[in-house]
C-alpha cells in the first residue's frame, strides 16, 4: 500500500508540474516584453541662417552626421532610442523621450547654433540620440559623441571632431582637429593644419593646402598624403606612409612598423634615419655624413634643408 501511495503521489506531482508550466510560460511572455521593450522617439527642426555659421553638436551616445546643403538653412533630424530596463529607476525613460521631443536641445543665437546641450543632464540619461544635420557649406563644425561615429561632409570651415568610441570621417575642411579613443580617422581634402589622434585605430588623411601636421596612433597605421608643412607623426604599433614636401621639419617615429616617405623630385632636406631592426634605403642621392650603416642614414639630399628625422624600433625605412 505504501508503495502504491508513493507512485500515485509521483504521478500527481508530474501532472501538476505539466499543468503549471504553460501558466508560468504565459506569465513570462506577458512580463518579458515590458521589461525588454525598446522606446523610441524623433524630432525635426529647420532654422534660418545668414552667412557663415558656427555649429556645435554633441551627444552622449549616438551617431552624428553632418552634410552640406543649401545656403541659409539648417535642418536637424534626431532619432532617440533606449532599450528596456530591468530597474524601476528607468521606468520614466519614455516620458523623458517625449519631453525631449516637445522641447529639443536646439539653440540659435544669430550665426551660432548649438545642438545637444541639456540644462538638466539627467533628462537624456540612458537615451541614445543620433543626429542628421544639413548645413550651408560655409560652416565651422565642432562635433563630439561619447559613443558613436561622426561623419562630416565637405565643409568650407574648420572641422573639430571627438569620439570616445567610434570612427571619424571628414570629407573636406579648411582645417582638422580629430580625436577618438577607439576607432579609425579618415579625412580627405583638408586644406590646412591637421591634428589627429587615435587610441586604437588607423589614421588616413589627405592634405590639399599648406599647414602643419600632428598625428599619433597608439595602435594602428598612419597614411598621409599631400603634406605641405612641418610634420610630427608617431605610432606605437603600425607603419607610417607619408608623401609630400618637407617645407618644415618632419619627425616620424614608428615603435613597431616600417616607415616609407615619398617626396617631390626637387625636394631638398637633411635626413637622419635609424632603425633597430631592419634596413634604410634612399632613392634620392644622399650626401653622407659619418659612417655608412645599413641601419642608419645621415646626410643631405640636394644640398639639404629642413630636417627629416625617422626612427623605428622594428621595421625598414624607405625614402623615395
Amino acid at each position: 500500500m505504501e508503495v502504491l501511495a508513493i507512485m500515485m503521489s509521483a504521478r500527481f506531482l508530474r501532472r501538476a508540474t505539466l499543468l503549471a508550466a504553460p501558466t508560468a510560460a504565459a506569465v513570462l511572455l506577458c512580463v518579458s516584453p515590458a521589461l525588454g521593450q525598446t522606446r523610441e522617439g524623433a524630432f525635426e527642426r529647420t532654422l534660418k541662417v545668414a552667412g557663415a555659421i558656427d555649429l556645435s553638436i554633441q551627444t552622449g551616445s549616438g551617431q552624428i552626421r553632418i552634410q552640406p546643403g543649401a545656403a541659409g538653412t539648417v535642418r536637424i533630424a534626431a532619432r532617440l532610442k533606449s532599450g528596456g530596463s530591468w530597474t524601476t529607476s528607468d521606468s520614466d525613460i519614455e516620458q523623458r523621450i517625449r519631453k525631449i521631443e516637445q522641447n529639443p536641445p536646439v539653440e540659435q543665437q544669430g550665426r551660432v547654433i548649438t545642438i545637444g546641450r541639456f540644462a538638466d543632464e539627467d533628462l537624456a540619461r540612458n537615451i541614445s540620440i543620433s543626429y542628421d544635420v544639413t548645413v550651408p557649406a560655409d560652416t565651422n563644425v565642432t562635433a563630439s559623441t561619447g559613443s558613436g561615429g561622426i561623419v562630416i561632409g565637405a565643409v568650407k570651415g574648420t572641422a573639430v571632431a571627438s569620439s570616445g568610441s567610434g570612427s571619424i570621417q571628414v570629407d573636406g575642411a579648411a582645417g582638422l582637429k580629430a580625436h577618438t579613443g577607439s576607432g579609425s580617422i579618415h579625412a580627405a581634402a583638408v586644406a590646412g593644419a591637421i591634428s589627429a589622434q587615435s587610441g586604437s585605430g588607423s589614421i588616413t588623411v589627405a592634405q590639399t593646402g599648406p599647414g602643419d601636421v600632428s598625428v599619433s596612433a597608439a595602435s594602428g597605421g598612419v597614411t598621409l598624403s599631400g603634406v605641405n608643412g612641418a610634420a610630427k607623426v608617431s605610432t606605437a604599433s603600425g607603419s607610417i606612409t607619408i608623401d609630400g614636401r618637407p617645407v618644415g621639419p618632419w619627425s616620424l617615429d614608428a615603435s613597431s612598423g616600417g616607415v616609407s616617405i615619398t617626396v617631390p623630385a626637387d625636394a631638398a632636406f637633411d635626413i637622419e634615419a635609424r632603425t633597430s631592426s631592419g634596413s634604410v634605403s634612399s632613392v634620392p642621392p644622399v650626401t653622407m655624413s659619418g659612417e655608412i650603416d645599413r641601419r642608419r642614414l645621415v646626410g643631405k639630399v640636394r644640398g639639404g634643408g629642413p630636417l627629416v628625422k625617422i626612427s623605428t624600433s622594428s621595421g625598414s625605412i624607405r625614402i623615395k
